[in-house]
């Protein structure tokens, strides 16, 4: 989502943007057009490690950067700017940032109730509109790892696949069931479709899953890196995925996506592409957030049919059916482009 910051910058004028990263992360940025390079953050999520933040910052000193904009709210987040002596350095309060931060901004959440605009908005002086139309996230695939993936794995070229993803890290309450998964695979491969399963190694267990029994089914969950599920991505008719990472990876290669929320909240951070279907049911319980469901029943992804899921890839363009009565209420009409506030 920082990749619609990165165009906001562009669009007010020509500069060169470095982006410090943790280093998993690099092999998105090198598909951002946008991003002269990724410099890899040496510390885990949760790790201050006061040190390593002052060394790193005087070793990007010499840079002469201009300004640092810093999109987390954390403390420690801001040392490293500070340490390298960015002339200027923005981001919204946080964690007790003064002295820090120079160019400290209120968050208006009301006003900028996704995380996308908030990122946005920090490309221009405090009160600026956003751009419209607004920019929206674009990865570009890297086309000559496409036919080695294939050659790699196997991949039969004459058949339209579709990925899912079926993994969420925050937890349980965020993942459709794995049964769900296995029997949308069937009715697709019934259908002419090979199915894609794509995420980490956390998710190759559940890959098998989706897979057992069905030929038509990949599992690569685990045996790509995530530069190669960009890849595989770029490749497919479409894809059904949890409200995740490679749900926004999807939405940024304008893949037709079939998002699915739980305890998550799609007016948040929704897939920002015009070509979704957001499934949720909105239930008096969600989004509650958690990483569990605290009812002990997720109803709000259980009762998501398959056949429901189906439904939506169809109204998406996808060459699958799906009962007449499942379509008419398969889709909730996705945040688009258009309807972003500011654009």
């Amino acid at each position: 989502m920082a990749q619609s910051l990165f165009k906001a910058l562009k669009l007010r004028g020509a500069c060169d943007i470095d982006v410090l990263a943790p280093g998993w992360s690099l092999p998105i940025l090198e598909r951002m057009p946008e991003v002269r390079r990724g410099v890899v953050m040496p510390l885990g999520h949760g790790e201050f490690g006061l040190g390593k933040r002052r060394t790193l910052g005087k070793s990007l000193a010499g840079e002469g950067y201009d300004q640092a904009i810093v999109l987390p709210g954390s403390l420690k987040s801001a040392l490293v700017p500070f340490f390298a002596g960015i002339p200027r350095r923005t981001g919204f309060r946080g964690e007790m940032r003064y002295g820090l931060l120079n160019d400290l901004r209120p968050l208006d959440k009301a006003a900028l109730p996704m995380t996308v605009q908030r990122f946005a908005a920090l490309a221009a002086p405090a009160g600026t509109p956003l751009p419209a139309p607004f920019p929206m996230p674009r990865l570009i695939a890297q086309a000559d790892n496409q036919p080695r993936l294939r050659e790699a794995h196997a991949l039969p070229a004459g058949v339209p696949a579709v990925a899912f993803m079926p993994g969420a890290e925050y937890g349980p309450a965020k993942q459709w069931s794995i049964p769900h998964f296995a029997a949308l695979a069937r009715s697709l491969a019934e259908q002419g479709f090979q199915v894609w399963v794509l995420g980490s190694n956390k998710d190759r267990e559940a890959g098998e899953a989706i897979a057992a029994g069905n030929p038509a089914v990949r599992n690569l969950a685990g045996l790509t890196a995530l530069g190669d599920a960009v890849d595989l991505l770029a490749m497919s008719a479409a894809a059904v995925t949890n409200d995740s990472g490679l749900m926004h990876v999807a939405a940024a290669l304008d893949v037709p996506l079939v998002a699915i929320y739980g305890s998550s909240s799609p007016e948040h951070t929704p897939p920002l592409s015009q070509r979704v279907s957001i499934q949720t049911l909105r239930l008096d319980c969600s989004p509650c957030f958690k990483r569990v469901c605290p009812l002990g029943h997720t109803r709000c992804l259980t009762d998501i049919a398959p056949k429901r899921v189906l439904a939506a890839l169809g109204e998406l363009g996808l060459p699958c059916s799906a009962p007449a009565s499942e379509r008419s209420a398969a889709a909730v009409i996705p945040l688009v482009p258009s309807s972003l506030p500011g654009a």
